[in-house]
């Protein structure tokens, strides 16, 4: 959905990536896994509750600014609860140069905080 808002209301050139192919109609999608390599060629990576590909995510946060609201514990085999996740993330950034931010987005829920973050050059 915000890939759709984005590109219709802001004229943004967006790109799904997602392994599964759910996307809404009219949006640009790639059917496959993210590739934290590729980051270079975007000006932004969003990850909004990006399940097993939160590693991915945060490795192109060492490349490129990066939004990343994770939801489900793919980072770690050790349980982690939403807490926990986000501050493993904000030690894994602090350990690779990137700067980060924690924000609460304006919404209820317990998936509502994310990382805003670019790198350190």
């Amino acid at each position: 959905m915000l890939a759709k808002l984005l590109s219709k209301k802001c004229h943004y050139i967006c790109d799904v990536i997602d392994p599964h192919g759910w996307t809404l109609k009219g949006v640009l999608s790639r059917k496959e896994e993210f590739d934290p390599s590729t980051a270079t060629y975007y000006d932004l990576i969003v990850g909004l509750h990006p399940d097993e590909a939160i590693r991915d995510v945060a490795k192109a946060a060492l490349m490129r600014p990066t939004i990343l609201v994770p939801c489900c514990n793919f980072w770690s085999e050790k349980k982690l609860g939403r807490d926990e996740l986000l501050q493993a993330v904000e030690v894994y950034y602090a350990n690779n140069n990137v700067s980060f931010e924690r924000v609460t987005f304006d919404f209820n829920g317990p998936n509502n905080i994310g990382l805003l973050s670019e790198p350190r050059h």
